[in-house]
């Protein structure tokens, strides 16, 4: 089997400002996801909480419909969360963002990942969270590939109130 490459030369620039500027700050009085737990489902665009944790959109997301499942405790690894029931509610949380987003995209597939720290690619360092998107065959196409741009065709909001729709135990 033969590996391929893919050239991502946009991708130094961001690793050239990460060792100049640090890492991003860990404490919980500067993190964003502690913020959003404070502001309303309709103003942070969170999609569900749970007593463990809150499933939000990602104000910057890869492709239409990415959202991010966190803890309500600033931890930052996912070994970390101790607590009763914690891991597990991360998981069920995202076990419902999965059906969400099929049902509100019908995707070819989906992509489910973890930053963990900010060399791993974390913007939020100190705040473990899940990342889960929807992926179709050809989702990447000249734009990203050589204008190092993406095209969202529906805005966060449209997405926010897409997701919305299709939570599982939300009544149609």
């Amino acid at each position: 089997m033969s590996l391929d490459t893919i050239w991502a030369g946009w991708r130094s620039t961001y690793i050239d400002a990460a060792v100049a500027t640090g890492p991003p700050s860990a404490d919980a009085a500067e993190c964003l996801f502690c913020r959003l737990q404070q502001g309303t489902d309709d103003e942070m665009m969170v999609l569900e909480r749970t007593p463990h944790t809150f499933t939000v959109m990602n104000a910057y997301p890869y492709t239409n419909g990415h959202v991010m499942v966190a803890p309500l405790r600033h931890e930052a690894s996912l070994a970390g969360l101790t607590a009763p029931g914690e891991g597990p509610a991360m998981f069920a949380a995202l076990q419902r963002a999965e059906a969400a987003i099929r049902r509100a995209y019908d995707p070819h597939a989906i992509n489910v990942g973890a930053n963990l720290g900010h060399a791993a690619g974390a913007g939020v360092p100190g705040h473990a969270h899940l990342h889960a998107l929807p992926r179709w065959s050809g989702d990447t196409n000249f734009m990203t590939a050589i204008a190092n741009t993406r095209v969202m065709p529906e805005s966060l909001s449209s997405s926010w109130d897409r997701l919305r729709a299709a939570w599982p135990g939300v009544s149609r």
